[in-house]
This record gives structure tokens, C-alpha cells and sequence, in this order.
């Protein structure tokens, strides 16, 4: 499958979102041993206060297994919003999350807005 606009491949089993300083991509399944986490912020910024949320809450949960986030959007979908991007549409399914990280010479440290 093409994406005209740009001409280049899709990968339509397993795309990619990526939303600021946080990226998604579609997986399988949930890790076993995940737990479940309470709210809908995948990201906070520490600068403006904005958060890199998904709406509306009943539609979503968000898991953790060890250092790694999940986010299941259940059938109806849902919203991935932030006062400073456009929205994005996720349609049903399992998505990693990841949060961006930036080199420093002590560490590497997530990106926050």
C-alpha cells in the first residue's frame, strides 16, 4: 500500500502516530504481567502544564509493564489530544507507547514540553 501524498510505504498492520514528543504504534497484545494504570496522560509538560491525553476515558486503558507503556483503545475509539497538536484519530486496537528521550551527558532523559 502506497501513501500518495507522500509516496512511500504504509504499513498499514502496524502504524505509527506520532503526536509531539510521543510516538505510538500498533501491537499484538498486551505483555502478560501488565498492570493496569488509572488515567488517560500518556505524557505531562513540565513547561506549559499540557498533557499529551486520550479522550474520551471510557474508551481507553493505559498499562505499564516495567518501564514500558500500553495503551488499549477499546471499540469505539478514541482521541489523542494536546493543547499544541493537531488531534489524532486511533481507531480500535493495542499501541505502544514511547516518549521521546533526549541525550544529555550524564543520561538520557524523556522529553517534556
Amino acid at each position: 500500500m502506497l501513501n500518495h501524498r507522500q509516496n512511500s510505504p504504509v504499513n498499514s498492520a502496524n502504524p505509527l502516530y506520532r503526536h509531539g514528543d510521543v510516538l505510538l504504534r500498533r501491537i499484538g497484545t498486551i505483555p502478560n504481567h501488565a498492570q493496569k494504570r488509572i488515567g488517560t496522560v500518556l505524557a505531562h509538560g513540565e513547561v506549559t502544564g499540557h498533557s499529551h491525553r486520550v479522550q474520551p476515558s471510557h474508551a481507553v486503558q493505559l498499562w505499564a509493564h516495567g518501564n514500558e507503556m500500553f495503551l488499549e483503545v477499546k471499540q469505539t475509539g478514541a482521541t489523542l489530544i494536546h493543547e499544541e497538536h493537531r488531534a489524532i484519530e486511533l481507531p480500535p486496537g493495542i499501541y505502544r507507547v514511547w516518549k521521546q528521550r533526549e541525550y544529555r551527558p550524564d543520561a538520557y532523559v524523556e522529553v517534556e514540553d
